[in-house]
Parts: structure tokens; sequence; C-alpha cells
């Protein structure tokens, strides 16, 4: 690929990025994330933000926006 993933096995980033979120299952609250993409320049700029991704059709959603249509 050319661009960088990133995993946080720390969570640092998923906090500072405001991806951490009281979820609730089964009666039962806890800290989880919500699936979130965000596309980031060469200059570190934010320059679009996916939150709250479905699996289904996301990666088209990706690729139109690299493509600029």
């Amino acid at each position: 690929m050319p661009f960088t993933l990133l995993s946080d096995e720390t969570g640092d980033v998923c906090e500072a990025y405001g991806v951490l979120n009281k979820k609730s299952l089964f009666g039962n609250t806890f800290l989880g994330i919500t699936r979130s993409t965000f596309l980031i320049d060469e200059k570190g700029i934010i320059r679009k933000i996916w939150r709250k991704v479905k699996v289904n059709g996301h990666t088209e959603q990706i690729l139109h926006e690299f493509s600029g249509a």
C-alpha cells in the first residue's frame, strides 16, 4: 500500500482522536472503540473523518475520496 496504517496497541492514539466511548452490551457498560477511519495527508493534516464505520462499502468510500471524485 502506498500509505501508512496505524495500529494503536496502547490506546493513546484512540484517546487523542476521541474514538473511545462508553458502550453497553447485555446490561454491562464498558469502554469501547468506535470504528473510525482518518484520512491524513503527508503534512499530517486530517482531510476526512469517517466515524461509526460500517465495513460493507467502506473501502469504496475511501477509494472514492482518493480519486478526488
